[in-house]
């Protein structure tokens, strides 16, 4: 396993979590942890994986979905290959499996559509389940 998430549970509406997501190594499939932009994928049961939010290579720049934006934090964590989302005033609707995903983005201008668009990303962590409730 080269990325694992972690810090899923059970939190109330109004509630925070944290999720991490660290990579085994300094490297992924030979490539430096620093060079892969890092993002957050979501699935809700009965539902298509949409993008939460994604960060830059040197964690300069950070993307959100509309769903995120204001209560969610993404960030990263270079020397530790690790990356964030701290999420705030949960809400039921953000209940889903939340996977980690790297993806080079090699000569690719970043936005929130590049970012959003799964297919860019090359490596996935397994998911944390996170549960809202009302």
């Amino acid at each position: 396993v080269q990325l694992q998430a972690s810090g899923g549970g059970l939190a109330q509406a109004g509630g925070s979590l944290r999720l991490s997501c660290a990579a085994s190594k300094r490297t992924v499939s030979g490539r430096e942890f620093s060079s892969h932009v890092m993002a957050w994928f979501r699935q809700a049961t009965g539902k298509e994986r949409e993008f939460v939010a994604a960060v830059s290579w040197g964690g300069d720049e950070t993307y959100y979905a509309d769903s995120g934006k204001g209560r969610f934090t993404i960030s990263r964590d270079n020397g530790k290959f690790a990356m964030y989302l701290q999420m705030n005033s949960l809400k039921p609707e953000d209940t889903a499996v939340y996977s980690c995903a790297g993806g080079l983005f090699e000569g690719m201008d970043l936005n929130v559509r590049t970012t959003g668009d799964f297919s860019q990303y090359r490596y996935w962590g397994q998911g944390t389940l996170v549960t809202v409730s009302s």
